[in-house]
Order: structure tokens, then C-alpha cells, then sequence
């Protein structure tokens, strides 16, 4: 019982610490909305929150780029008749107040890939370098069993003792001719 008063008290002081201009459905929003300053919320929003960010596969973001200011309002104001009365650098301007990049500015390449692939050729020269230092100064000799003669050795004793004649190395020995099966 006490757990529900509680509860609903604290549910009480965070509805009132809501702006009143909050999106609603969205628990980020009353987050975001003290980071956007006096920017216009203009839509839902990418996950319905009130931020910013170019992106081509959610190419309206929820809010206007810039914050207003005398020059972007009477530009507004003077949208809202003729389009055709607008020259071309009001058009840009209207459009650089609402978006920070256009489209192909987005999508053009920033040549980041030449950074990953730096970093992934620099990790790559230092795992060779490790490797190379370890066989120098940390792994032994090899044994004496991986030279030539003693394998020569290893091999005529497996075939001597016929180890796995069924699928093995010895079924690949003619013994009666004492040579490899062709």
C-alpha cells in the first residue's frame, strides 16, 4: 500500500514537471525538448523524439535546423504568399534554416573509409610484428622429429607396423611390392 503511494507520488511530481508543449507517446521527448531551444518542432521525429539529424533514410527530421531570428521570420512570413516572388537565395536561405546538409551533401563520400582502413592495416602490421617477435624470443626450437630424416623414420614405422590399413596412410602402401599405391 505504501509502495503505491509512493509511487503515484512520484508519478505526480514528474507530470508536473512536464512542459506543456511535450510530444506526446514519448519519454525521450521531455528530455530532448530543454536541448533544442527555441527550434520548431516541425514533425513526429525519428523514434518520436524532438532531434536533429541528416539522414537518408529519415530525411525529415522532427526539428528546424537553426533557431529563428528577424531575417528567417520575415523570410517565413513572405513564404507563406506568391513562391514565385521568392529569388533563388531566399529559397536557400528557407531551406538552410530548416536542413543542415541536402541530400547529396549526405550522401556524398567523406572518405572515412581511408581512416578504417589505416586503423585495421595498423592493427594488422602490429599482430604480425607480435607474431614474428614471438617466435624470435618466446617459443622454443623446434624438436628434433621434424627434421626430414626422423619423419622418413616416423613413416617407415607406421607403414612397418601397418597402423590403420583400412583408411589410413598404410592403405595407400603396396606391400607386397614395398611401393605407393598409384
Amino acid at each position: 500500500m505504501s509502495l503505491r503511494l509512493i509511487n503515484s507520488a512520484v508519478l505526480r511530481k514528474l507530470v508536473a514537471q512536464l512542459p506543456k508543449n511535450a510530444q506526446v507517446g514519448s519519454v525521450a521527448s521531455v528530455h530532448t525538448l530543454d536541448k533544442i531551444g527555441k527550434r520548431e518542432v516541425v514533425g513526429f521525429g525519428w523514434n518520436g523524439t524532438a532531434c536533429y539529424a541528416d539522414r537518408v533514410d529519415y530525411p525529415m527530421p522532427a526539428v528546424r535546423f537553426r533557431e529563428p531570428n528577424n531575417e528567417i521570420n520575415a523570410l517565413r512570413a513572405k513564404e507563406q504568399g506568391d513562391w514565385k516572388k521568392l529569388s533563388q537565395q531566399e529559397i536557400k536561405a528557407l531551406y538552410r534554416a530548416s536542413f543542415c546538409q541536402t541530400i547529396a551533401e549526405v550522401q556524398a563520400s567523406t572518405g572515412e573509409w581511408k581512416m578504417h582502413l589505416g586503423v585495421g592495416l595498423l592493427f594488422t602490421a602490429a599482430a604480425i610484428w607480435v607474431a614474428v617477435l614471438m617466435n624470435l624470443f618466446v617459443y622454443d626450437e623446434l624438436p628434433i622429429t621434424f627434421d626430414d630424416e626422423h619423419q622418413k623414420a616416423q613413416l617407415k614405422r607406421i607403414i612397418d607396423l601397418e597402423m590403420n590399413p583400412v583408411t589410413g596412410l598404410t592403405s595407400k602402401w603396396d606391400y607386397e611390392n614395398n611401393k605407393w599405391k598409384n
